[in-house]
């Protein structure tokens, strides 16, 4: 018994250490990037681009074919030979019999093909395309990942804050109360604190449910399991501590950074290659073949099963295509006009990109300021708040001044919650303008 107690208690370990681990914002990107179900799709697609591009070579390697025919001729056609030839009058001849069979062995091989030479080019770029995709999934994933675990801090800030706000009311909730009890003071004074202690409540109760919304959302865009419970440690300092303030001079700002911009410049190549492949298609088609078959006669079927005569050749096959121009001048037009507007659109993409992180930048700098002014403006509420506190005890003040200082608390608090999401919002948003989310991860 004691054996098997102890047995349990081995397997049970591992799953009950995994319960209690604490996740940082590190530990969470990295689960993630293993477990979220869209990274199965994306690594699905670079196979498929994998190939993709073997089917596109397969193109320029041997072909053999095998082909086998058996004919019943019901009538058996028959040809002419002029008179003069074998006698006076025509004769009616037929050059085959009621059954005939033909096997056939074919190779071909492909010797000249611009069109699919230039098609091979695109390989490269669609594996590169295929890459891309799963790192812009990856970034997605960072992206998602962090907002959802910022959330999670902001609002356990929130309810820090409103549980401090409610404990405040209720001392003088009890204070009030004895002195309604000893006639000191009015009962409308109680129910105006009792008011905002409902108040404090009410708030507590949505903060919690926003905040299990959250943690759900942090789930979901982990991949990890949404009915198991999961310790987000947002306590980190190495998370949590507000980095440096983004130079405004700086201009370290590239656009092939993104991997936005580097897909498209993936698909202004793929376009330039569709439009050699589709020009090429006016060049002389050099293909050479060898064939070994055997056929056979008869007018039962036993002899054209068993009495076969062999024949082979081989032989080149040059195909001219010289009548469709039109069709592919218009496929061609249409080619070139969409790699002009890739061209284009990389210009618009570029300036794009360093709008988003000019404005990134404007935010986040703003946001850093507006986060140091409302912390500082709690701590001056704070201080206004125990002096009016102070006051009100000694009677110099009454009851509307001590609630209108904590009000000025309260919104202070808002104002501060506000300012530090809008932080770490704008700290995502810079590192997505900059293509840096993958390094951003990588310094957590």
């Amino acid at each position: 018994m004691k054996r098997n107690a102890l047995l349990a208690l081995i397997c049970f370990l591992p799953f009950s250490l995994f319960a209690q681990q604490q996740w940082n914002l590190k530990d969470c990107i990295a689960y993630g990037l293993k477990n979220n179900r869209s990274g199965i799709v994306y690594e699905n697609e670079k196979r498929a681009a994998d190939a993709q591009a073997k089917e596109a070579l397969a193109d320029y390697l041997p072909k053999v074919s095998v082909t086998g025919t058996f004919d019943d001729n019901l009538k058996v056609q028959q040809s002419i030979i002029p008179a003069g030839i074998f006698g006076p009058e025509a004769v009616k001849v037929a050059f085959t019999q009621k059954y005939n069979t033909n096997g056939v062995a074919q190779l071909d091989q492909t010797i000249y093909d611009q069109s699919l030479l230039n098609g091979l080019k695109a390989n490269k770029y669609n594996k590169q395309q295929a890459d891309l995709n799963v790192k812009k999934n990856e970034e997605t994933i960072i992206y998602d990942i962090s907002n959802s675990y910022y959330q999670i801090y902001v609002y356990r800030e929130q309810l820090r804050l409103l549980r401090a706000n409610l404990e405040t009311y209720r001392k003088q909730m009890d204070i009030s109360r004895l002195q309604v009890k000893k006639g000191v003071t009015l009962q409308k004074d109680l129910d105006k604190v009792t008011v905002n202690y409902n108040n404090a409540v009410s708030q507590i109760r949505v903060a919690e449910s926003s905040l299990t919304l959250s943690e759900n959302q942090l789930k979901y865009n982990m991949g990890y399991p949404i009915a198991s419970a999961l310790q987000v440690d947002t306590a980190s300092s190495q998370d949590i501590n507000t980095p440096a303030l983004i130079d405004p001079s700086s201009n370290s700002f590239s656009a092939g950074n993104r991997t936005d911009y580097q897909l498209s410049e993936i698909n202004s190549h793929l376009l330039e290659i569709d439009q050699q492949r589709i020009k090429a298609g006016a060049i002389p088609k050099l293909t050479g073949y060898a064939r070994y078959g055997a056929v056979g006669f008869g007018n039962t079927l036993g002899p054209a099963f068993s009495d076969f005569s062999p024949y082979s050749a081989i032989g080149l096959k040059l195909t001219i295509p010289l009548f469709d121009f039109f069709k592919r001048n218009a496929q061609y037009s249409q080619a070139r006009y969409k790699s002009l507007n890739a061209a284009e659109n990389l210009k618009l993409d570029q300036g794009k990109y360093q709008l988003e992180y000019e404005n990134a930048k404007t935010k986040i700098i703003k946001a850093q300021s507006n986060l140091d002014n409302d912390s500082r403006n709690i701590e001056l509420a704070q201080s206004v708040f125990r002096t009016t506190n102070l006051q009100f005890i000694k009677g110099v003040t009454d009851l509307n001044d001590w609630l209108n200082a904590q009000y000025a608390i309260k919104d202070a608090q808002n104002n501060y919650l506000n300012s530090l999401y809008s932080f770490y919002q704008a700290k995502l948003d810079v590192e997505k303008a900059a293509g840096t989310l993958k390094t951003f991860y990588s310094s957590l």
